[in-house]
């Protein structure tokens, strides 16, 4: 298959062969996720990687298939910046917990702090965003990221309180483009001046551009497996005609990197991307792991280290099942799936 993103599909057998299933432990649950597993694939431009969220379907995996084949057999387009400043990720803990998640992200004077989680509150939220901004002081730049967990209502109250914390904006505050549509006008009648940025309303739709051309949203968060590759990542930008925001899909530092080449050949950047979640890991396959130095990560390819493939392996039942979701993920792009 050509279509003009991804190089020639390559047979299902090769694929497999060069297949390496991982399991990495997290730190602290992030979006449900104790133990974050993928599949890593090497070919002759690099490494590629596969981990689709386990509840996706075949079609929307088969994007994530897609990218993983760029990466490992098309390659990247060419950078235009040589750096890519990147934001620290708070996942939903306590305030408490706090400094430490952001020591782990050398630099960064950025930070998404994960809001509307389920069983949590809006106070949980704005303790959590408080004591962020107290960490970071009246310099830093605080995001939100609900994953669209609230309705209209509740996520304008809850960022009429947020609002005091001096929000860049809030991600995915509910979860259609229509509610978002909703909340943008909710949010003007009542003077509450927090930009809007979609999420998954640009990875899980089947037409991204739909954000823009309703007027959901101030600006975009790309990511490359989801969209189905850096090219295609670089495609739906240029279509929204939005500032953009790339960020991880929770990758291993192989994913990371395609991140970091997508950031690296938009035409523009304004924020800090979402690329540094390598440190929510308890370990890395890549040795050093891919986590920003002074704030900024620069492109390049990663390899995974052979140890820690080895070590890292998931266990056998789950490389069965990755491998077998891989097969049918690689049926759906034979037969001209990818949308």
């Amino acid at each position: 298959m050509d279509n003009g993103r991804m190089t020639t599909l390559p047979p299902l057998g090769e694929l497999l062969e060069r297949t390496h299933v991982v399991a990495q432990p997290m730190r602290v649950r992030f979006r449900g996720v104790d133990v974050r597993e993928a599949v890593l694939i090497e070919g002759p431009c690099g490494w590629g990687e596969f981990g689709a969220f386990p509840e996706y379907g075949d079609e929307e995996s088969a994007r994530w298939l897609a990218a993983a084949v760029e990466g490992a057999y098309a390659g990247w387009p060419d950078p235009v910046r040589g750096a890519v400043p990147v934001n620290a990720t708070v996942p939903a803990v306590g305030p408490e917990r706090v400094p430490e998640v952001l020591a782990r992200f050398d630099g960064c004077t950025t930070a998404k702090v994960k809001v509307a989680e389920s069983g949590q509150v809006v106070d949980d939220d704005v303790d959590r965003v408080a004591a962020v901004r107290a960490a970071l002081g009246p310099a830093g730049r605080i995001r939100v990221d609900a994953n669209g967990g609230w309705d209209v209502e509740t996520a304008t109250t809850a960022l009429g309180r947020l609002h005091a914390y001096d929000l860049e904006y809030a991600e995915q505050p509910c979860a259609t483009v229509e509610e978002l549509v909703g909340l943008r006008m909710a949010l003007a009648r009542k003077g509450i001046d927090v930009p809007i940025a979609a999420d998954e309303s640009i990875r899980k739709a089947e037409d991204p551009v739909r954000v823009a051309r309703l007027g959901a949203a101030d600006l975009v968060v790309v990511k490359v497996a989801p969209l189905g590759g850096v090219r295609r990542a670089l495609e739906v930008v240029d279509a929204c005609g939005l500032p953009a925001v790339v960020s991880s899909a929770l990758d291993t530092s192989v994913g990371i990197a395609a991140g970091v080449a997508l950031a690296a050949a938009l035409p523009e950047l304004e924020h800090a991307c979402g690329l540094g979640t390598v440190g929510l890991f308890e370990r890395d396959v890549a040795v050093p792991p891919l986590r920003p130095a002074g704030g900024v990560l620069a492109p390049g390819r990663v390899a995974p280290d052979p140890t820690s493939l080895l070590e890292l392996a998931a266990t056998a039942d789950r490389q069965a099942w990755w491998r077998d979701r891989l097969s049918r993920c690689h049926a759906v792009l034979a037969t001209g799936g990818l949308r």
